[in-house]
């Protein structure tokens, strides 16, 4: 596929590779003039204002692609094909500008712009495009995709696009690894004592019969998850949370105790792991890279993968501190107080950094659903969750995306506050195993 595009920036390249490339499969060149364009006997995409010949796809430029600098953007919606879009164009072959409206959405464009922050001090989803418009729930640039690649097989017929594979990939977040196992004596007998002024006197029991060993943690539901991917053939990431000191947000089991460092190296015997940054060093490069180097320790490998505590990050600084630690690839491209697509895509994509204009080579995998949101900010029964869950699985199937999923081993053990949420998993993966056969 040749394209001719009179400004071949970074932002062009970047966002032709994307969509072109990754989603439709095809190999792609820059056209260096318009008259080896016009020239060109094969399929092509024209990006300039003036159409050059009646043997191309024309998409007239918004002008975002040629801009440089960060500045706030004049966006009206529309409907399209019973899709929202925007960058709307008078010209062309397709009726908005696909390119400069997926390049505004994966950048995360609107997240360099001034806004203010939630009570976690992170990029608020009530400030997006796509929370205000309602398609935070759709993967948006997929959609579209699936528009262009009719109007290129239109202009086309004899083109060959790539049709993508489902593909679903668990993860788990590994922040609290037991309620009460390996706390130590200060924070169990600390926990006694607000049982015992709350008057829960059966929170008190189940922890000294847990201490005595006379029944298991109730977030130790390790062994079942073992078992449900082997049953279903099922290859995850887990993310472990390494803070040394446990305060604030820290609530993990110390990884300095060696019942917490067996608990990693068992599972990184036959899964994916990553480091789950502590809150602490969202603030601190020198204490990202001492836990991600005790994770290395502890596993005896290198670690290339990341998700942020509390999904907590800030564009670009976040993501810039974890490539120079080593992160290769990042899980916390979604919102940590509602489900949805936060970059409108749904597989995996390269992180361009909009302040530098630079395309990296950080793999940004985005998520769509988290057991926490459905939970804690949604409110969501069991019932509901599962619901949920089958219409972003049917949602990205349709597609054919990636299938990000972020689960923490406490809604699985015996906790009744998770009543039901290991019979959702269970029968979520039972029904996934049906469906995609």
């Amino acid at each position: 596929m040749l394209i001719y595009a009179p400004h071949t920036g970074s932002r062009m390249r970047y966002i032709a590779e994307v969509l072109l490339t990754n989603i439709c499969g095809l190999d792609i060149s820059f056209a260096k003039s318009s008259i080896e364009f016009q020239s060109y006997e094969g399929p092509k995409v024209n990006y300039a204002v003036q159409p050059t010949g009646p043997y191309e796809c024309w998409v007239s430029p918004h002008g975002l692609l040629s801009e440089n600098g960060i500045t706030p953007q004049t966006i009206d919606v529309f409907t399209w094909q019973g899709y929202k879009a925007f960058f709307r164009t008078k010209n062309g072959d397709f009726p908005f500008d696909i390119f400069a409206a997926s390049f505004y959405l994966l950048s995360r464009y609107e997240e360099y712009l001034p806004h203010s922050k939630d009570e976690y001090g992170r990029f608020s989803h009530r400030h997006s495009l796509a929370f205000r418009e309602g398609f935070l729930q759709q993967p948006l640039i997929n959609y579209w995709m699936e528009g262009f690649k009719l109007e290129l097989k239109r202009k086309f017929p004899d083109l060959l696009l790539r049709t993508a594979k489902f593909n679903f990939i668990p993860t788990y977040d590994i922040d609290m690894a037991y309620s009460y196992l390996y706390k130590g004596f200060v924070r169990n007998a600390g926990g006694l004592v607000k049982s015992l002024f709350k008057g829960k006197l059966s929170d008190m029991r189940d922890r000294i019969d847990v201490l005595m060993k006379k029944k298991d943690d109730p977030y130790d539901a390790y062994e079942w998850l073992y078992a449900l991917h082997l049953k279903h053939n099922l290859r995850p990431y887990y993310f472990f949370l390494m803070a040394k000191e446990q305060r604030g947000y820290d609530k993990n089991i110390s990884p300095t105790r060696e019942e917490m460092q067996e608990l990693i190296r068992y599972h990184a015997l036959g899964y994916q792991v990553g480091i789950h940054p502590s809150w602490q060093s969202g603030d601190d490069p020198a204490l990202l890279r001492e836990e991600i180097e005790l994770l290395e320790y502890i596993t005896d490998r290198k670690i290339t993968n990341s998700r942020q505590h509390f999904i907590r990050f800030t564009l670009p600084d976040s993501f810039r501190q974890i490539r120079k630690a080593g992160i290769m690839k990042e899980f916390s491209m979604g919102y940590g107080s509602i489900n949805g697509f936060r970059a409108s895509i749904a597989q995996p994509f390269l992180w361009y950094d909009l302040a530098n204009e630079e395309i990296t080579d950080l793999e940004i995998y985005p998520f769509c659903f988290m057991d926490a949101n459905a939970y804690y900010e949604q409110r969501q029964t069991p019932r509901a969750a599962f619901d949920e869950l089958k219409y972003y699985h049917d949602t990205v199937k349709k597609v054919n995306g990636t299938l990000i999923t972020i689960w923490h081993n406490n809604f699985f053990g015996t906790d009744p506050a998770f009543n039901g949420w290991r019979e959702v998993y269970e029968l979520f993966l039972r029904e996934i195993v049906y469906w995609d056969v």
